[in-house]
């Protein structure tokens, strides 16, 4: 079980503009900055840890050596380590859906749906690690993260809804500044503020495909947990890749946030 990272939206609590002149940015005082977050250092597990799935899956190293039995180790131990960083993270979805910009009532019920479905997720999965690490009894893990691996897909359900709606907005916005921009060619003036606007919005408009293209990548993982393994998609190759897909977009979103 993964999670994803937070849901992207216009409305979230979390910062979503990247660095204005991260080129300019010393890059020791970036990766200082990128480390200190929750979300960089767990993103670094997470491709590492589907970069060993990958490996384990294409068969590269035979199974018989020892490297391999050390590869499944170390991927399973980084799992285990990942769901550390999941304690309270629940408390970011609460605050995001109270600060929803919610309009209608099918942005109420898409908002519930994602923030709704990732902040149970990240709570059971507490519970979660409590049975891995020892703490509680784990007689009902298998039940627990069946109910983590429901809430996270539900979350993604609502959360691609939610993105695809805003990229439609955010081409609807694109055109306007088209526009503006050719009137202001044509009657000779400046339109420095529309090319500068335009550059902010395409960057959303990449930024937020990108995340609807994660969101599926991590829907394909927990998919493959609500039905055990079973099915065409859930080939342990293709999991492994759309793990690491899901982990390298979460870590250049996380890079150029911060």
């Amino acid at each position: 079980m993964e999670p994803k990272t937070s849901i992207v939206s216009s409305s979230s609590s979390k910062p979503s503009n990247p660095n204005p002149n991260p080129k300019n940015r010393d890059f020791l005082i970036h990766l200082e900055a990128y480390l200190a977050k929750r979300d960089g250092v767990d993103k670094l597990l997470k491709i590492s840890r589907y970069a060993s799935k990958i490996i384990l899956a294409s068969s590269v190293i035979p199974e018989s050596l020892p490297l391999s039995l050390r590869l499944k180790s170390f991927e399973s131990s980084v799992g285990v380590s990942r769901k550390a960083f999941r304690l309270g993270k629940f408390v970011q979805d609460v605050n995001a859906l109270r600060s929803a910009n919610i309009s209608s009532k099918e942005d109420l019920l898409l908002s519930i749906l994602a923030y709704g479905g990732e902040g149970l997720y990240y709570f059971v999965e507490q519970f979660v690690w409590f049975g891995k690490a020892g703490l509680i009894d784990k007689k009902n893990l298998n039940s627990l993260q069946k109910i983590s691996a429901w809430c996270e897909f539900i979350g993604y359900i609502g959360s691609v809804s939610l993105k695809v709606k805003e990229l439609s907005q955010i081409s609807v916005d694109e055109q306007c500044l088209l526009s503006t921009r050719e009137v202001s060619m044509i009657r000779g003036i400046g339109y420095a503020d529309e090319e500068e606007k335009l550059r902010k919005l395409r960057l959303k408009k990449l930024m937020k495909r990108l995340s609807v293209i994660q969101d599926f990548a991590d829907g394909l993982m927990a998919l493959a947990d609500i039905s055990d393994g079973k099915g065409m998609l859930s080939a342990p190759l293709l999991l492994s890749s759309a793990g690491l897909l899901s982990a390298l977009i979460s870590t250049h979103k996380n890079w150029i946030s911060c």
